[in-house]
């Protein structure tokens, strides 16, 4: 087997990994070979068609590249099977683990259970793991100067140092507005330092951060950032609404004492604001939530006023006491 048995893929920004991860792949794909691409998420369970594709071996069976996102949020007993499975490598699938990690002092915080890993271990002697702590200062001038190049663009002096400084410390949102300064670079396709000033991202909204300002009481906050993520249009609505649905069906599941996958340091914060708004007011967000999808749906509502009506509706669920509950039987 000329290529990894299996991958680790060290890296917050996930942009930067799915690159990394077709790069690899594309390169093997020759002599007429073709890697069929499976994604799975570390935030759930394995599914039973995971373990096949990683353990058994067919005769006519196609190479897979079995792609685990958020790889690090694995519970230990789940890692501990994997790394019994990956001792026999099967030639026709290629795991890549992912592991969205900060780095922190230029090394990854990668979870105790996995950093002792012998399947962790084994890669490293192998060369088969990848580190990038993402977009620092280095990195960013890097990425744009290779996607400039590969678009048959270059930069004037001067430039790279102004727009880099610009950019976002996020590979996707860079991306995208390069593509912007090179629609705008002219037919020579010569980028500018003029060009830094037409950079204009805005980060994704945070929904944990949104629910704790609403929590806060912090009006002026969930306003402004309401308006800087511009969430009065239909491409940011509905977005946003499943986010909030996603969050609420989190935090009803923990107020009910079932298992939730979260990051240790996060999983406390989420309990105790489940406990504090109860099956009432855990209710009433879901009933909000889904009225203002209605709402634009049937096109009672604008998605402007639907949001209005949702936050405000939301600030008179986080205002009032919610008597904590027990757990339901």
């Amino acid at each position: 087997m000329d290529r990894p048995g299996f991958s680790f893929c060290i890296c917050p920004d996930s942009r930067l990994l799915k690159d990394h991860i077709s790069g690899l792949v594309n390169a093997t794909e020759t002599g007429g070979t073709c890697f069929e691409r499976q994604v799975f998420w570390g935030d759930e369970a394995l599914p039973p068609v995971f373990w096949e594709h990683l353990t058994l071996q067919g005769l006519f069976g196609s190479p897979r590249a079995l792609v685990v996102r958020n790889a690090h949020n694995l519970p230990a007993d789940v890692w501990k099977r994997l790394s019994t499975a990956l001792a026999r490598p099967n030639p026709l699938s290629w795991p890549f683990f992912c592991l969205e990690v900060p780095f922190e002092r230029g090394q990854p915080k990668i979870p105790a259970h996995i950093a002792k890993l012998r399947c962790l271990d084994f890669a490293e002697r192998k060369g088969w793991v990848w580190r990038s702590p993402g977009l620092d200062e280095r990195g960013i001038r890097r990425f744009l100067q290779q996607r400039a190049t590969d678009a048959g663009a270059r930069f004037a002096p001067g430039a790279l140092d102004a727009i880099a400084a610009a950019m976002p410390a996020d590979a996707t949102a860079a991306a995208t507005e390069l593509d912007k300064l090179l629609l705008a670079a002219g037919p020579d396709a010569t980028l500018g330092p003029e060009l830094a000033k037409l950079v204009s991202h805005e980060p994704d909204l945070d929904i944990f951060a949104f629910i704790k300002a609403l929590q806060g009481g912090n009006a002026q906050a969930v306003w402004r950032q309401v308006q800087r993520d511009k969430l009065g249009g239909d491409s940011m609505v509905f977005p946003f609404i499943g986010m909030l649905l996603r969050e609420t069906r989190q935090l009803w599941q923990l107020l009910s004492g079932e298992p939730v996958r979260l990051p240790p340091s996060v999983l406390p914060v989420k309990q105790q604001l489940a406990q504090q708004l109860g099956y009432s007011g855990l209710t009433r967000m879901l009933d909000l939530t889904l009225e203002a999808e209605r709402g634009i749906k049937t096109g009672e509502r604008s998605p402007e006023q639907s949001l209005d009506a949702l936050v405000a509706g939301l600030f008179t669920v986080f205002a009032r006491p919610v008597p904590r509950h027990t757990r339901r039987m």
